[in-house]
């Protein structure tokens, strides 16, 4: 039997993710997947962490994120989740995002 390939929605899981707490081990993380020449992302720079992201061979997307430099980057600790804080590169579609966000 033959299921049909899975869709995103609510409910939905898009990705699992696993934290790496240091460059070092991201880094390990990123050859042994060249080694295996698994098909990734490559680094990517989220402003707020490190990603790396690949599928499994069933299709499962896992992301390898390190722990750093954190969410404290732009904004103090003690004010985290005040407002909406956006990296860098989500600062030009600002408004795109508030305009979707649904109150909590």
């Amino acid at each position: 039997m033959s299921l049909a390939p899975a869709r995103q929605g609510a409910g939905g899981v898009h990705h699992v993710a696993f934290r790496t707490p240091d460059e070092r081990s991201y880094q390990e993380c990123w050859e042994r997947l060249q080694s295996l020449r698994a098909p990734s992302s490559g680094p990517v720079d989220r402003y707020y962490f490190q990603s790396l992201y690949f599928r499994e061979p069933n299709g499962i997307l896992f992301e390898i994120a390190t722990d750093g430099p954190g969410f404290a980057t732009d904004e103090p600790m003690d004010k985290l989740g005040e407002r909406l804080a956006l990296p860098p590169f989500l600062e030009p579609r600002r408004a795109e995002i508030e305009a979707g966000l649904k109150p909590l």
